[in-house]
């Protein structure tokens, strides 16, 4: 009860949007509750367990076994998806940069780290909204191509896209691929 009104818990409600949305949409709500602490796997697993005849359980299903915590926004779940459909290798959320001293040096959206490879999707909050107290938008994007440089100094190659370019995703899937192909190809 909430208010007077009788609700379901977050894992529940999670697991219906999971039975009938789109498997993009629901993977953001699974990501988004996940990383807000809302829920927990192991309760929307358990949820998952007592509605498994129920119609779209299957979809649930996959969308719950794809849904990852770690994702810091809808851009980058969205994109997770997208890179998942493309047929490109499974990226690891949030991956952190060092120097060879071990100097933290970025936590990138996304990385491949055989590869040496990471993908960043860039969306307009972080240049605007997310700048600290008397931080201007360019301020930002200095930071940011200042921190980029640190991380192609290690040898990484970076890839970048913005919400114009998940839909549709082929050129930046295009891009990845070269970029992990060709970075396989050096390391051989």
């Amino acid at each position: 009860m909430l208010d007077g009104v009788l609700v379901t818990s977050a894992a529940r409600t999670v697991v219906d949007i999971a039975r009938c949305t789109s498997f993009a949409a629901a993977v953001v709500v699974a990501d988004t509750a996940l990383a807000r602490c809302m829920v927990t796997s192991a309760e929307l697993l358990h949820v998952l367990s007592r509605c498994r005849r129920w119609p779209g359980s299957p979809h649930a299903q996959r969308v719950i076994a794809f849904a990852d915590g770690r994702a810091e926004s809808v851009g980058e779940s969205r994109s997770r998806v997208a890179i998942a459909l493309a047929g490109l290798p499974r990226p690891e959320p949030q991956w952190v940069v060092h120097d060879a001293g071990g100097r933290f040096i970025a936590r990138t959206d996304f990385g491949w780290e055989q590869q040496r490879v990471v993908g960043e999707f860039d969306g307009l909050t972080k240049y605007g909204r997310l700048a600290r107290p008397g931080q201007a938008p360019g301020d930002v994007v200095f930071a940011e191509k200042r921190r980029e440089d640190e991380v192609r100094a290690e040898g990484i190659t970076v890839v970048r896209w913005t919400w114009a370019d998940l839909h549709p995703f082929e050129s930046t899937a295009a891009r990845l691929r070269r970029a992990l192909t060709d970075s396989t190809a050096h390391s051989e």
